[in-house]
């Protein structure tokens, strides 16, 4: 069978691996000239089981609000009157229920364990390189207070399968070196040794590379999917602004911008883009760099050590589609990183990004067959996309292929 997937980012690529793996003839339609070049570009290099939070809730509500007048906040909202924000807030605004949150958070951390599992996999079938690091991630707080509260806060994680330990400052530095000159201002963490890093970018053009080389996968970069051609129930044929590809089935994987493509076909994805910023910063002297991930939970800023780099990303941004950044919007960032890291890396040399998250309102992806019978979404994955690529990218595969999918479908199978 011929499946034409489109979008060349980690989500897709994976998919790709897998519907390549099943045998299906498959041609992957990526606008950039390279796979990984937008959302999976520069995110903070973390794969989190133990971040699997659905951001709608009670608390991120007020959060959310707040940030229409404050401008100080991890996150930033741009009030304007495009209806499909609107209309995302609105479904949003549904999900912030304590009994949605639950429901929300428990779907995520079920794929989440099973997505790192594919992706470690992967890894060793393939054996491509991407800096992993398997140390674990800590999420630490700068007060008492807050450090009780966030360990209250994972408590649903731990008791839904994930190790989690609550540790103090002479612990954390013991299994964290590299902050050792900013513990004095960290009160404690919560450490999640399943938890990994990696450079989301590198395995996927590393897999993407893989999967033409070993697995006859095409990709046709530089081409932007502009339609979809039907007939009756079904998808015939992919329009680009380089031609026309007829197909069996088609797997959309296109972050942001699937709604924009599958509102041509009258189907409306709740997916809304939101805007992070990263900094990569190569080491000057890696003894004062961090050894594994971790996440400032009060100022809402992640990292993670990449070989001989630094990768550091903070804010959730509702702008449109606008992807323009300035120096200020990376100052809190570098800050922190200065803050906790002193003397580690060479801020002179630093690679600036900012790039699109694909959020639902529910900050659960949508999986699944669309409308048409050979019509499948692989898309919104928002917070912690990365985390949750590989296995989602298993899951849809499953689904093209006529098989049940491995993990439990419950909440997370889209059908339209």
């Amino acid at each position: 069978m011929k499946v034409l997937v489109l979008g060349g980012g980690v989500v897709g690529v994976a998919a790709a691996y897998y519907l390549s793996r099943d045998g299906h003839e498959v041609e992957i339609v990526e606008r950039n000239d390279k796979a990984a070049s937008e959302t999976s570009y520069g995110n903070a290099g973390l794969v989190s089981p133990g971040d699997s939070y659905a951001w709608a809730s009670p608390s991120a509500l007020v959060v959310f609000i707040k940030s229409l007048y404050r401008r100080d906040l991890g996150i930033k909202v741009r009030f304007n009157l495009d209806p499909h924000f609107i209309a995302w807030s609105w479904k949003f605004l549904f999900e912030c229920t304590h009994a949605r949150a639950r429901i929300n958070t428990l779907r995520k951390l079920r794929l989440a364990f099973y997505s790192k599992t594919c992706i470690n996999e992967i890894a060793e079938a393939t054996k491509v390189a991407y800096d992993a690091g398997g140390k674990g991630i800590l999420y630490f707080y700068r007060s008492q207070e807050s450090l009780d509260a966030g360990a209250k806060h994972m408590q649903i994680l731990a008791d839904n399968g994930l190790t989690l330990e609550v540790i103090g400052r002479e612990r954390l530095v013991e299994l964290e070196p590299g902050l050792k000159a900013a513990a004095h201002e960290i009160a404690g963490a919560v450490y999640s040794p399943i938890d990994q890093t990696g450079d989301c970018c590198k395995f996927s053009r590393s897999l993407a590379a893989w999967c033409e080389q070993n697995l006859g996968a095409r990709f046709h970069y530089g081409t932007t999917a502009i339609g979809i051609e039907t007939d009756g129930d079904r998808v015939t044929t992919v329009l680009t602004d380089k031609g026309r590809h007829a197909c069996d089935a088609i797997v959309i994987a296109l972050g942001p911008e699937t709604p924009l493509l599958t509102r041509k076909l009258g189907l409306d994805v709740p997916i809304y883009p939101v805007k992070g910023y990263s900094a990569t910063l190569p080491l000057s002297d890696p003894s004062r760099a961090p050894t594994m991930g971790g996440v400032d939970e009060d100022r809402l800023i992640a990292y993670s050590r990449l070989g001989e780099r630094l990768r550091v990303a903070s804010t959730a941004e509702f702008a449109g589609y606008d992807k323009s950044h300035r120096p200020s919007d990376f100052a809190r960032l570098l800050a922190t990183a200065e803050d906790l890291f002193p003397g580690a890396f060479d801020r002179a040399h630093a690679e600036y990004w900012a790039g699109f998250r694909p959020m639902t309102p529910a900050s659960v992806p949508i999986l699944g067959r669309a409308r048409y019978a050979n019509l499948f979404l692989d898309c919104g994955h928002g917070h912690v996309g990365w985390t949750m690529a590989c296995g989602s990218g298993k899951f849809v595969a499953d689904l093209v292929s006529g098989r049940k999918p491995e993990i439990d479908t419950d909440g997370l199978l889209y059908v339209n």
